[in-house]
């Protein structure tokens, strides 16, 4: 077995070289339905076959008129115009509009002929076939032109944009009803440990549910990939290194839980460097918690060690493993990619830290007439009942002794 353990690295260090070892998205290119694309990165450009809205249309209820008709228009000097009909949803107009007249439309509307602006309804009165009119538009004004949304040839979506629901719209509204994707990514997970025991089981003394399956799963749903549950291997390094094997050829990401600390038995580091070459790159993070992660590259596929711990896991996921997933994903990274939804607050207690490494800080946040206090919570970061407790955390920096109480700090909002 092996003993050079915990070879640490800092966290951005870690994170850079996942991506270095990320060659690109994991290639493979399939054709969704855009009722089956959301969440989906586009695998090219796609350019718009077709100008939308597709004519000049209404933005607005009201009047379609000649703009010059309403020059100086005011409540005090209105200008008064003949209604000769209404614009029908759905459908053109076969009545144009002349010199000193209106049509009813909106929004919406197809623009009539010889209209080339919408007066509001509420700044008009009607009486009868008089259309009394009390501001003034300009040419244009309350309409959308026919390509004015998208234009013929424009471009709709850039190749590794992710597919939200605007972007789907976008598609549906051109009439393409399909769009090329990439595959998304699998990740297989494996839990590791005699003590470890699936969900449905009553644990014995000693014993621990399997929280790391189910919860790393649904980080990699949420990440935009596949998740492959491989199921729970007791500590026998032939039964970890067949189960990883086996698992890691189906997949393109490899993650084993627990197992990846100093401890005497745990062998999921000569299990990785087993798995083919160049092995294992780096054994431990300057990060709490997630200290005990091991991190390697096998066969040109990622696989990591996570801590057994749920907390850490889930921290490392986060912070170390998804920026490498949204590259396998093909999805080009934003200014906000990996940015967090934050708030300011002010630290309701003092929280003490080990300078030289980075750690989070589980806090609850309650509402003050002030702001927010960011309240730390008791008791041990890396249990899952904490994080489930916490509404966010507080980066403390590798430099940093702790948090002051009275401090102003910035939380990042949990998921």
């Amino acid at each position: 077995m092996a003993t050079d353990f915990l070879r640490l690295i800092h966290l951005p260090e870690a994170v850079r070289m996942l991506l270095e070892s990320v060659p690109g998205p994991v290639g493979d290119v399939e054709d969704k339905s855009i009722e089956e694309a959301l969440g989906r990165v586009a695998a090219c450009d796609v350019s718009s076959p077709e100008e939308l809205p597709g004519f000049d249309r209404s933005s607005m209820d009201g009047y379609a008129v000649r703009a010059a008709d309403t020059f100086g228009a005011s409540e005090g000097s209105p200008a008064y115009l003949e209604l000769v009909g209404e614009v029908m949803m759905g459908c053109a107009s076969d009545v144009p509009v002349g010199a000193g007249q209106a049509l009813r439309i909106s929004t919406g509307g197809v623009m009539p002929d010889g209209a080339d602006a919408v007066v509001m309804v509420e700044n008009t009165e009607t009486s009868g076939s008089t259309v009394e009119v009390v501001k003034g538009v300009a040419p244009g004004e309350n309409t959308i032109g026919r390509d004015e949304d998208v234009a013929v040839g424009s471009l709709l979506l850039k190749k590794g944009q992710a597919l939200g629901p605007a972007q789907l719209g976008a598609l549906a509204g051109v009439g393409l009803t399909e769009v090329g994707v990439y595959r998304r990514p699998v990740v297989a997970i494996l839990s590791s440990g005699d003590e470890v025991v699936p969900p449905q089981t009553r644990p014995r003394a000693g014993q621990v549910r399997d929280i790391n399956s189910i919860a790393l799963a649904a980080s990699v749903v949420r990440a935009g990939c596949e998740a492959r549950e491989c199921g729970i291997i007791a500590d026998d390094f032939d039964g970890l290194l067949g189960a990883a094997r086996t698992a890691l050829a189906g997949a393109d990401v490899l993650l084993i839980s627990g197992g990846s600390s100093a401890g005497v038995r745990d062998m999921t580091l000569d299990v990785l460097n087993a798995l083919g070459k160049p092995g294992v790159l780096a054994h431990g993070i300057y990060f709490k918690p997630g200290k005990p992660t091991l991190i390697a590259v096998c066969k040109g596929k990622l696989a990591l060690g996570l801590p057994g711990n749920p907390a850490s896991a889930l921290a490392v996921f986060r912070e170390v493993l998804s920026p490498a997933l949204m590259k396998l994903r093909g999805e080009t990274p934003g200014p906000a990619s990996f940015a967090p939804r934050t708030v300011e607050a002010v630290m309701e207690r003092s929280v003490a830290s080990s300078p030289g490494r980075l750690e989070l800080v589980p806090v609850a946040l309650e509402e003050t007439e002030d702001g927010y206090l960011a309240s730390p919570i008791l008791g041990k970061p890396n249990l899952i009942g904490t994080l489930v407790r916490a509404q966010g955390h507080v980066r403390v920096g590798e430099g940093v002794e702790g948090l002051e109480q009275g401090q102003r700090v910035v939380v990042e909002m949990m998921e």
